[in-house]
């Protein structure tokens, strides 16, 4: 206990975090308006919204320490307080991204409600599918098409609601409770059996390996399409691409990046490089199987009568997507609304689990949005893109690709693409270039903006989800292996997409 109030006060501020992280935090916030004030008023803005934006980022890597949340939300604070950024700029920003926030709001919590249905199916998947390297690529192939016609956050909290039901089933067992055991604590191994330790830390391992063959599948198929990403539909808007000639332009880049992707996961899962090629032990997998045959026996009608409506509402949710009849987190809400309606889920306690996973997230990219605002209107960026502009159109493309790509794993890649269109349209207008140079560079800020950020957990909002969601403490995908797993694909996606866009469009 604290001896004093004084003490409490510490203890108090960010919880259980350790003692070094939250003095780090302090001198953060101590730190920012020193810069400030002591610099010349031409840099110390710059300079001390640089560090802002290099802070967040220290948080983002210390998710598993502190959830991001509190400690970036205080350095959003800070930045309104030092007027290195406005509320009416965080409000752009969230109005700019509010489909994206309306999407986690309903979208996450449908699939909350579709867990039984997805556990049966994948379950089947993985008892059935013995070759890790088949497994992996199924993972990673169907999470690109998803993307491409369907949304990448919607896929990944599909893909997490899965492992996170794998992990229950295990972890129970491993702690010497029976599969039909209802009360457990899957966050806490103390009761953990030694003799299951071993498989359970080759578990993580296996799950670490398939989120991230799944989440870098959402990028390899998001860039194809317009709908694939936010910014994709933005790019289209401005240079007037329909659909088709969309995926057409694009493809000269993104269909040799998509087979480098799987070439690469084919050499990870072989060599063992990165911390891949963990196999699914064979204890968990008798487990899982045991569980299966468990499920099917005690399945009556009631339970079949709810799979069927999940199926049904996932059929809808597909079409809805594929058609795009309304706005995604909408579609999210006719799913929970058909659900819960059909399936007798009708009490409020009841709906509130469903919107655990996602309003956290959602507050923390809010926060996020706060240092975007920071970097927009502090103006951080436009040195790079104004040095890419001046330098000679034959490279352009080229250096747009790695430019925004350099930016986006920092920041939003919705901003950094929204920033680079509106100056390359503006260009345009000018007739300071020809149209087909505007759809070159068109092409080279999609692709930029898609590929290259999946460097960091920051660079796109499904690998930011991941990092943030509940089954990364749980599989320990912190920051920093998320970086080192995802270096492999960066550099491969980097390399091949460059080439294709400085050689083939």
């Amino acid at each position: 206990m604290p001896s004093s109030v004084k003490s409490a006060f510490m203890h108090n501020f960010l919880g259980n975090s350790a003692d070094w992280y939250k003095y780090t935090i302090l001198a953060f916030l101590v730190i920012n308006p020193l810069i400030l004030f002591i610099l010349p008023s031409e840099t110390g803005p710059t300079v001390a919204s640089w560090c802002l934006v290099l802070e967040f980022i220290f948080t983002l890597a210390m998710a598993l320490k502190c959830y991001p949340l509190q400690p970036g939300g205080l350095l959003v604070i800070e930045a309104m307080l030092l007027r290195l950024t406005t509320p009416d700029s965080l409000e752009h920003e969230v109005f700019q991204n509010f489909p994206v926030i309306l999407l986690l709001m309903f979208m996450v919590a449908g699939i909350y409600f579709m867990k039984d249905l997805l556990l049966f199916i994948f379950t089947k998947i993985l008892i059935g599918v013995r070759s890790k390297l088949v497994l992996s690529l199924l993972f990673s192939i169907v999470s690109a098409v998803l993307s491409a016609f369907l949304d990448a956050l919607t896929v990944t909290a599909v893909i997490i609601s899965v492992a996170v039901g794998f992990y229950t089933v295990y972890h129970k067992v491993a702690s010497g409770k029976k599969l039909q055991h209802l009360d457990h604590n899957h966050h806490q191994d103390d009761m953990v059996v030694e003799l299951h330790r071993s498989d359970l830390e080759q578990f993580r391992a296996f799950l670490r390996n398939l989120m991230m063959h799944a989440a870098i599948g959402t990028a390899l198929g998001g860039v194809c399409t317009v709908v694939g990403e936010p910014q994709n539909l933005l790019i289209a808007e401005k240079v007037q691409w329909e659909f088709v000639e969309f995926f057409l332009r694009m493809a000269p880049v993104t269909m040799p990046v998509f087979v480098a992707g799987l070439l690469t996961l084919v050499v990870l899962e072989k060599t063992g490089w990165f911390g891949y090629g963990a196999t699914l032990p064979v204890a968990v997998r008798e487990i899982l199987t045991e569980h299966a045959e468990i499920e099917a026996e005690k399945r009556n009608n009631k339970d079949i009568a709810a799979l069927i409506v999940q199926a049904i509402a996932g059929i809808i949710l597909m079409l809805g997507l594929a058609f795009h009849v309304a706005e995604v987190g909408f579609i999210g809400l006719l799913v929970i609304v058909l659900i819960t309606a059909f399936t007798g889920i009708i009490e409020e306690h009841q709906l509130g689990k469903a919107f655990e996973e996602a309003l956290p997230f959602t507050s923390l990219l809010v926060v996020f949005f706060g240092i975007v605002a920071v970097i927009h209107d502090q103006h951080l960026f436009t040195p790079i893109i104004n040095a890419v502009l001046e330098m000679d159109k034959s490279v352009q493309p080229g250096m747009f690709f790695l430019a925004n790509g350099i930016l986006s794993m920092i920041s939003d890649n919705v901003f950094v693409a929204t920033v680079y269109i509106n100056e390359v349209v503006e260009a345009y207008k000018a007739n300071l270039i020809t149209r087909d140079h505007l759809d070159m560079l068109a092409i080279a800020i999609n692709t930029g903006t898609n590929l290259p950020s999946v460097a960091t957990p920051n660079g796109q909002a499904a690998f930011l989800f991941l990092l943030t969601s509940a089954l990364a403490p749980l599989i320990r995908l912190s920051y920093g292996r998320m970086v080192i797993m995802a270096l492999p694909y960066t550099i491969v996606l980097t390399i091949v997409g460059y080439l294709c866009v400085s050689t083939l469009i």
